[in-house]
């Protein structure tokens, strides 16, 4: 007996649908995770809450790069239009200062986000190079707001993972209280980057060995798997 055409259309329009719901929900799991507990959650750990086994995750997401890299791609490419954004503004100063809130808005609730921003993923070209070209234009902000005697001429790109790493040690009962937290940490931070606090203090010591990939990953809590 011959299949049935269109019971074999309809059937595999269903394998289509359940895969393409199943990523989302994995995706979706992952992404509150990441935002939890940081990168160090197990695959396995994902597979549970987004109520999937780990073999149909990893059929969707071969390695764990590839999962990040995914769920991050779309908060990085608006972190790559806010830094556009703040070049193009007129004030040099105040579009560095809008970037480094934002990042640090970003990171104090999303705690994976600045690992896969400041981490490099060569696999994934596609991120990596979005990744890459915002590191290139907030280094471009910053030379801007020096060239224009608002930024400490000393103000080294080791210190926007200073700031993140500074930034990712706040903890809070509440989003608000943390975003909060973050908003007094980067202003007390930025009005230290200052050209007039530069010139009325001592040389800063040289800058700390560390690249744009040595913010560390941060451990879920204890006992959350």
């Amino acid at each position: 007996m011959a299949a049935d055409p269109a019971r074999m259309t309809s059937a595999s329009a269903e394998l289509r649908a359940d895969a393409l719901h199943n990523r989302e929900r994995i995706l979706e799991a992952a992404r509150a995770l990441f935002a939890a507990r940081g990168l160090d959650v197990p695959m396995a750990t994902v597979a549970r809450h987004a109520g999937v086994g780990v073999a149909t995750l990893y059929r969707r997401f071969p390695t764990r790069d590839a999962l990040m890299t995914t769920v991050f791609a779309d908060q990085l490419a608006t972190c790559v239009a806010t830094i556009d954004e703040a070049q193009a503004a007129p004030d040099p100063w105040q579009s560095f200062c809008a970037v480094i809130e934002r990042l640090c808005a970003t990171n104090v609730v999303d705690r994976g986000f600045a690992t896969a921003f400041l981490t490099g993923f060569p696999g994934a070209v596609d991120f990596e190079r979005e990744r890459v070209r915002a590191e290139r234009r907030f280094a471009a902000l910053a030379q801007r707001a020096k060239d224009a005697g608002q930024l400490r001429k000393d103000f080294d790109r080791t210190d926007l993972t200073l700031v993140l790493m500074a930034n990712s040690g706040i903890h809070a009962t509440s989003n608000e209280a943390a975003l909060a937290a973050s908003r007094r940490l980067a202003a007390l931070l930025l009005q230290s980057f200052r050209a007039d606090a530069a010139a009325a203090a001592p040389p800063l010591p040289p800058p700390a060995p560390l690249g744009l990939y040595h913010l560390p990953v941060s451990p879920g809590p204890a006992g959350q798997g």
